[in-house]
């Protein structure tokens, strides 16, 4: 394979298939085989206590498509950072871009076994040195960023991608200290588009869920409030239509004239000036 960056097969960690990973189940939410029989179990319990969860996977997966074609074509971005990229599924970033933006650069970043025994598959895709896997956790986004060099020039926008992914950064001063990281290090006209789950918007119901959770799958993962979440874009100038539900974010109008239903999963993407 060419232009990806994974270790070799037997550098690879081994999977550990007796406790969910969040990477799993929320494959298993979309209808995906690439998980285990206590993924599965997990996902049906979260399932039972927050019946919409599957519709929340699923309205998160069309927001990425949305904000791709947006940042690879009304705003002009052709390279992608994307942090917590998760199993691969129908329409990648670096798919998307590409189909606007031929040229486009994407950087994957994850720290899941699984997420890793596929890169090989899905990034041999594409033009050599113009996509890349990093082993890497968010929580040290110094590292992210020195080894996405390789790959992205931070001297020209890039669209930060963080669908997802801050949720499971469970304290507020890291979490922000994260992002502050992300967007100090790319320039002018770079973007950050963000997912986060939620107990407000109808999921008053996640918080029971999300107990269950901690006590039995990993990562740890929390809701934030649009208030919170906001704290994030601070600086930035958020694009129309603003923070909201990621279901309706740039969605279109159904036969009768309604956008789509909301989800409790905020979803936003904004500009640095």
């Amino acid at each position: 394979m060419t232009g990806v960056s994974v270790p070799a097969y037997d550098s690879r960690p081994p999977i550990d298939t007796s406790v969910a990973h969040n990477a799993r189940v929320w494959d298993y939410w979309l209808g995906g085989t690439d998980n285990f029989a206590v993924d599965r179990q997990v996902g049906d319990r979260v399932r039972r206590l927050f019946p919409v969860i599957g519709e929340v996977a699923r309205a998160s997966r069309q927001f990425l498509l949305r904000a791709v074609r947006f940042l690879a074509g009304e705003a002009g971005i052709d390279q992608f950072l994307d942090l917590g990229s998760g199993l691969p599924a129908a329409n990648n970033t670096h798919q998307v871009a590409r189909a606007i933006a031929p040229g486009s650069r994407v950087v994957y970043v994850d720290n899941d076994p699984l997420v890793l025994a596929h890169a090989r598959a899905l990034l041999a895709e594409g033009p050599r040195k113009a996509t890349d896997y990093l082993d890497a956790d968010v929580r040290d986004p110094d590292a992210v960023l020195a080894a996405a060099a390789r790959t992205l020039d931070f001297t020209r926008p890039v669209a930060v991608m963080m669908l997802g992914v801050l949720n499971f950064v469970t304290d507020a001063a890291q979490a922000d200290a994260i992002v502050r990281r992300l967007v100090d290090a790319v320039p002018a006209g770079s973007y950050l588009a963000l997912t986060h789950p939620t107990t407000e918007l109808g999921g008053e119901s996640n918080a029971e869920a999300m107990t269950f959770w901690n006590r039995n799958a990993d990562p740890p993962i929390r809701t934030r409030t649009g208030a919170e979440l906001a704290g994030f874009l601070a600086g930035l100038d958020v694009m129309e239509p603003g923070l909201v539900s990621c279901s309706r974010w740039r969605a279109g109008s159904g036969e009768d004239g309604r956008l789509p239903d909301p989800v409790p999963q905020y979803g936003a993407v904004a500009r640095k000036p």
